[in-house]
């Protein structure tokens, strides 16, 4: 998928020329979110039609993206969030305007009337859905139960959209595009707990740190038994300084909070094996090997914390 074509389809839209803003912010974002954007056209891609048909999708998924991103930095109090720079209310506009840009993405998509009412009610579901998740997450829970909640609502509609767009737009049957998007369930499932791990392991502590719920590696140590539970409990308070932060971050490691979220991760790839042999595709390397690189900086990290690489993580059997 070039992503030079999704931002100009992006651009093209009614009034985005007009707000400078959105163009300088659909660059930047492009650099570290095109993975994402380029979802739906893998999906294309495996189902053996032109990735160039996926543009209105990809087009609609870059915006709720940085739409999601713009709002959440806002409730994380993020420091490297763009409202730092503008501001809460510019922020909060620029999030509308995207949202908005989305359904005139796929308003423009060149296809039959039925497909593209299909593909806005997803987008809709997909806004309403996060926008849920958001609203969950911004409130204080404390159990695993309530992760698992706020994760399906807040981090997995956008990637079982994307791989749901994709397989409309390459004219894919309802029963094949609803198998495709539970396939991007499960890598936005992987994404977050990959996302967890990546977070806590930062030189500097981040907000997940403070909103220690939301992340499912420190609810572990919070919440499991394991020796040093009280001492992790007591480092939370302390944890800007740095002194502390490392060794929280070794009982993270020791306590066993690393092996879980792993073992999860690891569910999410099987899981999706399985589901990838049941799905009629043209080929399927694009999609495993989405799922794989995904792995790649946790690899990394493994190796960093002197930890045992799976084989799995590494894409083997």
């Amino acid at each position: 998928m070039d992503i030079e074509r999704v931002k100009s389809y992006i651009r093209d839209l009614p009034g985005v020329a007009d707000w400078p803003e959105m163009g300088r912010l659909l660059d930047r974002s492009a650099e570290r979110l095109a993975a994402t954007w380029r979802l739906p056209g893998l999906v294309c891609r495996a189902l053996g039609a032109d990735e160039v048909q996926a543009v209105p999708g990809a087009a609609a998924i870059a915006c709720v993206h940085i739409s999601i991103i713009l709002v959440d930095d806002i409730l994380d109090q993020d420091p490297r969030g763009i409202y730092q720079e503008m501001g809460e209310g510019a922020a909060a506009n620029l999030a509308l305007a995207f949202q908005a840009s989305a359904f005139r993405c796929l308003e423009r998509a060149p296809v039959e009337a039925e497909r593209r009412t299909t593909l806005l009610a997803a987008l809709a579901e997909t806004v309403f859905r996060t926008a849920v998740g958001q609203h969950l997450d911004a409130r204080c829970w404390g159990d695993e139960a309530d992760y698992w909640r706020v994760l399906r609502t807040k981090s997995t509609p956008l990637y079982g959209a994307a791989f749901y767009f994709g397989a409309l737009l390459a004219g894919a049957a309802s029963t094949v595009a609803d198998s495709l998007r539970q396939l991007g369930v499960l890598m936005g499932e992987a994404v977050q707990l990959y996302d967890d791990l990546m977070d806590v392991f930062q030189e500097a502590a981040l907000p997940d740190w403070k909103r220690k719920w939301n992340n499912l590696a420190i609810l572990y140590a919070l919440t499991a038994e394991h020796a040093e539970r009280d001492r992790f409990r007591v480092l939370l308070d302390q944890i800007d300084d740095p002194a502390a932060l490392q060794e929280a971050q070794a009982i993270l490691v020791r306590s066993g909070a690393v092996s879980y979220c792993a073992y999860h991760l690891f569910q999410r790839q099987q899981a999706a094996r399985e589901l990838l042999k049941q799905i009629p595709l043209a080929d399927t390397e694009a999609l495993t090997d989405a799922f794989v690189h995904q792995f790649e900086p946790l690899v990394r990290l493994f190796q960093t914390l002197g930890l045992e690489v799976p084989r799995r993580l590494l894409g083997n059997p």
